[in-house]
């Protein structure tokens, strides 16, 4: 999200002249359009995962239309202004078109997934045309709102690189506050919607403004005399911004794909990448704006800026190391220490890590944007020169987030795109000192020697260097690494002797892996929903591949007929065989992968399902909630053949007790049959249906004998169909009795995507919650003896979970009194062998 967010405001900050005093109504206006642009961009970005999907070619190429918007508004909108004597009304005028145009968008992006959907199938690519039109014209009228207020603005030339710094000071400051007030308090309190209504407020707030501007003025603005003697603005300077705009955002693809690793997959933590981002810019426009009507050689300066912001961002990524986790580790103690909360603690987690990758160039690149205004903008035609350096730096971004994203990382790879970027920019900065008259000779000295450490620290820096940063990669094997689209892909291999494992990360964070919780844990997602399904299932669709566990388990099942996975990165189902215990679920005919986005494969889809079973990341992971909402449950519901169920794995550390009754409400507000089974002890699995669920002993039972399944399921500890139904917690009621009158998490209102930070050993409190709920499964055809059976099987399984609850207390005594109990029991059993060794 960060590298696309971030580029708008480099697109649509602007520039003024006039004194400092006479700056600060315009700089306010600023503040509050480009606060309210940011917190639609957020809103747009989220909603268009929705609708057009999260694959990173669907979310690049809607995005895009924002930034095409911008550019075309500043383009138009800026030549318009300068035939108007009074375009501070064109401005106002613009901000209550953005408002209202805005709120119509966010509220119509949120019914468009389906028709779009349904357009795509009729028409192919003109279906886009809808999710263009929907944040491209609305983006239009902002990019016009920026050089229309620097037209309306009386305008010094020789004040114009000094005022427009200020005021594009100004405009990312308010893009840093609409930054933080959507993730921190607007979408968490007011829901999408909702933060589309605030964001209008403040669009409205800003056209207010200008019309009092208006009216403290006596003489309406004539159009700019010409003065000949003057320095025509360089179209040179213009064109090299741009490509440095492409540059930028470049940077932006870049750090989204390798800082995360010292971050978080939480929205706080981008939201603070961006915050950062912003700042960079903001400072370093504020800083040179004071003086860069001064500078004798502006040329040199721009060309030096941008060479060396190449070169930093470059070296930043060579030096990175575990220097960088202590210095967070220190930051984040130094705040809780304060007294300050979890989410403040990680944030300042985040904070070290965007300052240390981020924050340098993006402080040189802000610097360079008064320089460019100075060479770009000539005073005649201020509006139009304006809106020019508007249009071409955001149609740089453009090329340069499609080029970078789909292309050079591919080919290059990370560390060896930053490189070529590194290099780009020095080009551009020997083109700029090269064209400057009076630059002097020590600058071109060193942009020409900035190139050539480019070119060496590219070609010195190991391509794989931000693989063995990985956190798992200490003291491991790396057994797979690819930079590729949409994310990068990591296998290592970790453990000792019989727990040797190996573990799968994206985007350098760890998702799963093949150490027996998970096998077991996704074994039983697969296939208990098979085994007590009330009719014959013949398909069923696997959201997510993961290490592919859960897919091979399907296979085991000789019943299926249609075996389907939804998944987003080439690269996961590429690293599959490296893991164990997925039956090489990836090359075997009968499963049907998919490259695409879940929730996009249901909605564009109209296949029917048995089996609808899905474990994506942890719910309050940024986007993922649109696979947890109430939303997604009435598609998934509506895919389902008669007895279908829909099978939803619920972690239960990863979020605080309060937000897990969120999750369950969502899912009961769907399914009118619901059943909790634990599948393992950090993991919970809801089995919904829109048909009663009836639990048939001697169906499952023969069921349990088919095929691979007995043995599929043994390895993993659950020996019996009496083992597999001891994993019952409760029915509807308990999970009522759970949920009570938590709020449903929704599209609108993502609220466990905004929540707040997990307390530490929560397992502990909301396991023994959930155990609180178990109740005695009512059984069909079951006899007193599989009663029995089943009943020791659950009696064993939760004196487990209590020893395992000890263990997380740090009670070594109670974990030993209790797991030697267990194994006395079943000391066969290979989940319980795990956890205590041979």
């Amino acid at each position: 999200m960060s590298s696309r967010v971030a580029s708008k405001t480099s697109a649509i900050s602007a520039p003024h002249p006039v004194a400092s005093p006479a700056l600060l109504i315009p700089a306010l206006l600023l503040f509050v359009s480009g606060a309210a642009a940011l917190v639609y961009q957020v809103l747009w970005i989220k909603q268009l995962s929705l609708v057009v999907g999260v694959e990173v070619y669907a979310i690049t190429t809607g995005i895009s239309a924002f930034f095409a918007g911008l550019a075309l508004g500043g383009w138009l909108f800026g030549r318009w202004a300068d035939r108007l004597s009074q375009p501070v009304l064109l401005y106002a005028g613009l901000e209550v078109l953005v408002a209202v145009l805005g709120v119509g968008a966010t509220f119509t992006m949120s019914l468009a997934a389906s028709p779009f959907a349904w357009l795509e199938q009729q028409i192919g690519l003109l279906a886009w045309a809808l999710p263009f039109a929907l944040v491209g014209i609305p983006a239009l009228l902002m990019g016009g709102t920026l050089p229309v207020l620097v037209r309306s603005l009386a305008a010094d030339p020789q004040q114009l690189g000094k005022a427009g710094g200020q005021l594009y000071a100004a405009n990312t400051a308010g893009a840093i506050a609409g930054t933080l007030l959507a993730a921190f308090v607007l979408i968490a309190t007011l829901g999408v919607r909702g933060s589309a209504l605030a964001a209008a407020m403040l669009n409205l707030l800003a056209a207010v403004g200008a019309l009092w501007l208006q009216r403290q003025r006596s003489v309406p603005l004539q159009a700019p005399a010409r003065h000949p003697s003057s320095t025509a603005p360089d179209r040179l300077a213009l064109w090299l911004y741009s490509i440095a705009g492409g540059v930028a955002l470049g940077y932006e693809v870049v750090w989204s794909q390798s800082i995360v690793q010292f971050m978080s997959t939480r929205t706080y933590a981008f939201a603070v990448v961006l915050a950062t981002y912003l700042t960079g810019l903001f400072l370093g426009s504020a800083l040179l704006a004071r003086r860069v009507d001064r500078l004798r050689d502006p040329w040199g300066v721009f060309g030096l800026l941008i060479a060396g912001a190449g070169l930093i961002a470059l070296l930043e990524i060579a030096v990175l190391g575990r220097w960088l986790v202590v210095a967070q580790s220190l930051a984040e103690s130094w705040v809780l220490s304060l007294g300050a909360s979890e989410l403040l603690g990680m944030s300042a987690r985040f904070a070290v890590a965007a300052l240390s990758i981020v924050f340098i160039p993006t402080l040189m690149l802000g610097a360079a944007f008064p320089l460019a205004l100075r060479l770009s903008v000539g005073h005649e035609r201020v509006g139009r020169d304006v809106g020019a350096v508007v249009a071409f730096n955001t149609l740089g971004g453009i090329i340069g987030v499609m080029l970078c994203g789909f292309v050079l990382i591919p080919l290059l790879g990370l560390v060896h795109t930053l490189g070529l970027l590194a290099m780009v920019a020095a080009g551009i900065g020997y083109c700029a000192v090269r064209k400057g008259h009076g630059v002097k000779k020590g600058r071109r000295q060193a942009v020409v020697a900035v190139g050539l450490l480019s070119v060496a620290v590219a070609l010195l820096t190991p391509a794989d260097k931000l693989a063995s940063l990985l956190p798992g990669a200490r003291n491991a094997t790396l057994a797979f690494y690819e930079e590729g689209r949409g994310g990068t892909v990591a296998v290592v291999t970790q453990g000792k002797g019989h727990k040797a494992f190996q573990r799968l990360y994206i985007q350098g964070v760890s998702n799963t892996g093949d150490a027996m919780p998970s096998l077991r844990y996704m074994r039983i997602q697969a296939l208990l929903p098979l085994l007590i399904h009330n009719g014959e299932p013949r398909s069923a669709l696997v959201i997510g591949f993961g290490t592919g566990i859960t897919a091979g388990a399907l296979t085991r099942y000789p019943g299926l007929e249609r075996r389907v996975v939804a998944e987003l990165l080439p690269s996961v189902v590429k690293a599959a065989p490296l893991f164990k215990g997925n039956f090489d679920a990836a090359a075997d005919p009968a499963v049907d992968v998919r490259l695409r986005d879940g929730r996009q494969e249901l909605l564009r889809n109209p296949q029917r399902y048995d089996l609808i079973t899905l474990e994506p990341p942890p719910p309050s992971a940024a986007g993922v909630v649109n696979l947890y909402s109430r939303d997604f449950y009435q598609l998934a519901a509506s895919r389902l053949e008669p007895q279908g169920l829909v099978a939803q794995w619920l972690p239960l550390p990863t979020q605080n007790i309060d937000d897990s009754r969120s999750l369950v409400r969502s899912f009961l507000d769907v399914f009118p049959y619901a059943t909790l089974w634990t599948s393992e002890f950090h993991e919970m699995l809801l089995v919904g249906s829109m048909a009663p669920i009836e639990l048939d002993a001697a169906k499952i039972s023969e069921r349990f004998q088919r095929g691979g399944v007995r043995s599929t399921l043994q390895d993993v500890g659950i020996g019996s169909a009496a083992a597999l139904l001891a994993t019952w917690v409760t029915d509807r009621a308990g999970l009522e009795r759970f949920a009570a009158d938590a709020p449903a998490v929704t599209d609108d209102r993502p609220r466990i995507e905004y929540a707040q930070w997990v307390r530490p050993k929560e397992i502990t409190r909301v396991l023994p919650a959930l155990l609180d709920l178990r109740q005695a499964p009512v059984l069909v055809n079951a006899d007193a003896g599989f009663h029995e059976r089943m009943k020791a099987h659950q009696q064993r399984l939760m004196q487990f979970y209590r020893a395992s609850l000890h263990a997380y207390d740090g009670d070594r005594d109670a974990w030993a009194r209790d797991i030697r109990e267990v194994m006395r029991g079943d000391g066969g059993n290979p989940y319980f062998r795990w956890f205590v060794g041979e």
